[in-house]
């Protein structure tokens, strides 16, 4: 949202600006946009990567690299801008809630209750944010954000405001506390929400699967071993009435002597779909298919009090149902299964406050995407819930699931809760019982932020590109350092080899490197300008693509400062 400058305007200009406002009649959110340190910081700043080595783990070649970048989350979107634009499945976050509970600091101050600009506070923080966030989704993706009734319904708006109305796909209830929350005048709140939005409206939410016996139909074995329910061949609902000439009411016959049941064959009994009413309907098969079903012995006859109906094996309805809009499992408890379970896992009481539970936030995942290979981001990582929840859900399905937590250090959540439990379930560790739990495994890059000034001057532009390595390493997924020479770098994974030339009169030595690599090459060239050098490689086999650094970067940066 584009602020208008007035800086300029004349006393009589600024009346009539005045007026129309006054005049104008407006539906929708408005709040006071108030400043933000990190905004005016992001200004003057360049937010980097710096690989932090000791806090990494590494599996094998073959494991995805999760990702956990520690820092201030609009800075950690904005480098994501550049490196994940399109490419993000889930984002799943939880958010502070706002409740004035001195639980949430604005420019590194606490807002409480009586903060009257608490709601525009919270409304500036989230607004960037979630446009930022945005951009990250692919085409496909879908971000969910749970919240409680303190923000519900400003967050409401600012969602249909940035992803569009036609874009929101539900608003699930999760009872989170079963107990209720202690208050004095209000209702004693067990739930809170989960608000699911997409990028654009030919996005659906996935498909849950669910235990048979947890499911509202009633299925049982056939004689071959199937999973089936017993349904009535005649069609309800509103496109099932018979119209003049439909050649789906015919009558199906039945010998009850011995069994028989034919659409074409006339035999004692003579069955139309008929409802209780005696309303023509259809059936929900064609006549050579009774006949068909028949044979397959799928079909039998019930006696009812309106007459005799015709039954079938129906075989559907086992790859996963729509999800409800109410999660009342107890196992969604963030009591029992949020901050019991982390405290079990890091070995110390109540270390976090509040923390999900792990099943509540798998939910959210599974309902987003029913990919195994998505990419999950949570830019509120906090404890790490979201984290532990991917790993679980790859463990259980034998998923590739990726995840990306981004968290600041605030009160060591960094050092002491997100990554100390990150690490400790993919290591394995010691719970508060003594007992050794096996870790999950998995890869796991672990970042920090650090600040470059952002400059006009060609030495500015220098000392940026000096620190983006890292930054370019992520952007590619690949790690590994193949080949390190003073004025250029080679980094490669199982499918790729990205070359990061610092210094153009290198490239002639660098082509001496390339011809020896047998993966796809992509190439990043350190250039002032946006040259095209493309004419430099053309001997060069297997190259993918050739990028200019740091000017896109610059460029990415420069968008989001104008919406600052």
């Amino acid at each position: 949202m584009k602020t208008q400058d007035y800086t300029n305007w004349t006393k009589e200009q600024l009346i009539e600006q005045l007026k129309s406002f006054e005049e104008t009649k407006k539906y929708g959110l408005v709040w006071v946009n108030k400043k933000e340190d990190v905004k005016e910081k992001f200004k003057l700043y360049s937010p980097l990567l710096s690989l932090n080595p000791k806090k990494c783990f590494f599996e094998n070649d073959k494991s995805e690299n999760n990702i956990f970048i520690e820092g201030d989350n609009l800075d950690s979107l904005s480098i994501l801008n550049y490196s994940h634009k399109g490419k993000i499945d889930v984002i799943y976050v939880d958010p502070p809630y706002n409740t004035g509970a001195t639980n949430w600091k604005y420019n590194n101050s606490y807002v409480d209750s009586e903060d009257p600009y608490r709601h525009s506070k919270w409304i500036s923080f989230m607004y960037f944010r979630l446009r930022l966030a945005r951009t990250l989704l692919s085409e496909e993706g879908i971000i969910c954000i749970t919240i409680d009734d303190y923000e519900f319904p400003r967050l409401f708006m600012v969602m249909e405001e940035i992803f569009g109305s036609n874009n929101f796909l539900g608003n699930v209830i999760i009872r989170n506390n079963p107990g209720g929350r202690k208050s004095k005048r209000k209702v004693a709140a067990q739930h809170e929400y989960a608000i699911f939005f997409s990028k654009n409206p030919q996005v659906s939410v996935a498909k849950i699967d669910i235990e048979i016996e947890n499911k509202s139909h009633k299925y049982e074995k056939n004689d071959k071993g199937e999973l089936i329910e017993w349904r009535n061949l005649r069609k309800e609902g509103s496109d099932s009435m018979a119209k003049p000439g439909s050649d789906r009411f015919y009558p199906i016959y039945f010998d009850s002597d011995t069994g028989e049941i034919s659409s074409s064959k006339i035999l004692p009994i003579k069955i139309l779909p008929l409802d209780s009413k005696g309303d023509k309907r259809i059936w929900r098969r064609s006549k050579d298919d009774v006949d068909v079903l028949f044979k397959k012995n799928e079909l039998k006859i019930k006696k009812t009090s309106y007459g005799n109906q015709v039954y079938f094996q129906f075989k559907g309805g086992l790859s996963g149902e729509t999800p409800k809009s109410l999660q009342l499992d107890n196992k969604f408890s963030a009591s029992e299964y949020g901050t019991k379970e982390l405290d079990n896992i890091l070995g110390e009481r109540e270390s976090f406050n509040f923390p999900k539970s792990k099943h509540a936030v798998a939910q959210c995942i599974k309902i987003a995407s029913s990919k195994k290979d998505a990419i999950i981001l949570d830019f509120f990582a906090g404890s790490g819930t979201t984290g532990q929840a991917v790993l679980e859900l790859n463990n259980e399905d034998g998923g590739n699931r990726k995840f990306i937590l981004c968290t600041n250090n605030e009160n060591k959540i960094a050092d002491e809760v997100c990554y100390p439990r990150i690490s400790k379930i993919m290591g394995g560790y010691q719970n508060k019982g003594g007992e050794f739990i096996k870790g999950l495994g998995g890869n796991l890059k672990y970042f920090n932020i650090i600040h470059v000034l952002r400059g006009k001057k060609d030495s500015d532009k220098k000392i940026l590109a000096n620190n983006i390595n890292d930054l370019i390493c992520l952007k590619e997924n690949t790690f590994n350092k193949f080949l390190v020479k003073p004025d250029f770098q080679i980094y490669k994974s199982i499918f790729l080899y990205v070359v990061i030339i610092h210094d153009i009169l290198s490239i002639n030595e660098v082509k001496k490197e390339l011809r020896n690599l047998d993966l796809p090459i992509k190439i990043y060239v350190f250039s002032l300008g946006d040259d095209d050098l493309e004419d430099e490689f053309l001997d060069i086999k297997n190259i993918v693509k050739i990028d200019i650094f740091p000017n896109p970067l610059f460029k990415t940066y420069t968008r989001i400062i104008e919406k600052l």
